[in-house]
């Protein structure tokens, strides 16, 4: 029997809608932990409950652009994380680069 990589086995366990928003909370509480490490915020504040809805928007936002690209798991959530730690103003800088791009 193959091994199932983490994602596929949250995957497996939870459903995809899960896998994802659990990507897009690690990739926004990557972001936040950098900012407490540089003393711009605490880590329990109230800084870290706004963190939420982002988390959730940048889920929606990721996992339609991952299955517009065409992405499948694991690769779609890995994406979304990435999304998620940049956050809407490091996604909207990335697609005006993109779309400028093929101008």
């Amino acid at each position: 029997m193959p091994e199932n990589s983490f994602i596929e086995t949250i995957n497996h366990l939870f459903g995809g809608a899960i896998t994802t928003l659990i990507g897009a909370f690690t990739g926004r509480l990557m972001w936040h932990s950098g900012e407490v490490k540089l003393g711009n915020r605490r880590f329990f504040g109230k800084e870290l409950l706004w963190e939420i809805p982002v988390a959730v928007g940048m889920a929606l936002i990721g996992d339609a652009a991952a299955n517009y690209i065409g992405l499948t798991q694991p690769v779609s959530t890995g994406f979304v994380a990435t999304l998620a730690y940049l956050g809407p103003r490091g996604a909207e800088s990335l697609l005006c680069a993109w779309i400028g791009r093929k101008k």
